[in-house]
């Protein structure tokens, strides 16, 4: 089955002679998808973008975090396991070679905490399996990796 996503994507750079030079225009975008706050987009400030703006490298990293939270969610249900809370500060490396440039990797990090101290373990292993099952992952060209801490609630 496909899913379909789509969004409007509106460039507020123009200030005035639009792109007639490099340092003319602002990167700055705003991103719609019908019920949601907008989002505010720019480039990276390395690219002259607006720090204070959400960029590209940004969103593909918090999309590869959200996904991987929510399979992992997933199979900790189908596992039995009972996760009370769920933090990440993945770092994504891109590698600039002229004006192109890609990602090659791709770090989750992962800190869990679950109900009981027996569910340590299968909690930790199932992290593997919420990765195969995040579509975002599965659709990239490089590594995406973690280390997953996993603590008890009940010490």
């Amino acid at each position: 089955m496909d899913h379909t996503y789509s969004l409007d994507l509106t460039w507020q750079g123009n200030r005035g002679t639009g792109t007639s030079g490099y340092r003319d225009y602002a990167r700055d975008v705003v991103l719609r998808a019908g019920g949601k706050p907008d989002l505010a987009g720019s480039a990276d400030p390395t690219f002259r973008g607006d720090a204070t703006r959400w960029n590209p490298e940004e969103l593909l990293v918090a999309a590869l975090a959200q996904c991987h939270l929510l399979s992992y969610l997933h199979s900790a249900v189908n596992h039995g396991v009972v996760v009370t809370a769920y933090e990440d500060s993945p770092v994504g490396t891109m590698t600039q070679v002229g004006q192109g440039g890609q990602f090659t990797s791709v770090l989750l990090r992962p800190r869990v905490v679950v109900a009981t101290q027996d569910q340590v373990e299968t909690a930790l292993r199932i992290h593997r399996e919420a990765s195969e099952n995040c579509f975002i992952a599965a659709s990239m060209n490089f590594p995406v990796t973690h280390e997953p801490t996993v603590t008890s609630a009940a010490g």
